[in-house]
């Protein structure tokens, strides 16, 4: 139950990172959006961040086996660099509508799902 909620709340943090980090280059097509400078720009993408550490640091937690979770400090990170690729990749597809799901990228996925599998063998 505790990897469950961990990968939940990894999916929320990074979809949260991904808003925070490139959204501002979507928001940008907003009128009013392109009007502010650029540290007020950062100060929005510093909010969106919060959102992404209130999900980010209790999945560590809780994951965490060292305080009773199931996942390494090495699987937990290769956990969420997984689910960021994932959650940036489906961002970049259905938000930006610039870019194609290409034979390359499943290959990089694949390898992706293989580092995955190998981070997890004993």
């Amino acid at each position: 139950m505790k990897g469950l909620v961990t990968i939940a709340l990894l999916v929320m943090s990074n979809t949260f990172m991904t808003l925070a980090w490139y959204g501002h280059l979507k928001f940008a097509e907003w009128k009013w959006f392109n009007k502010l400078g650029f540290i007020s720009i950062i100060f929005i993408s510093w909010g969106i961040a919060l959102f992404e550490y209130m999900f980010q640091v209790p999945a560590n937690k809780i994951g965490f086996k060292g305080n009773g979770g199931p996942f390494t400090l090495l699987q937990l990170k290769v956990i969420q660099e997984l689910i960021t690729l994932v959650i940036f990749a489906a961002f970049t597809i259905i938000v930006f509508k610039t870019e194609s799901f290409r034979l390359n990228h499943i290959i990089s996925f694949v390898f992706i799902m293989l580092a995955v599998y190998f981070m997890f063998k004993k």
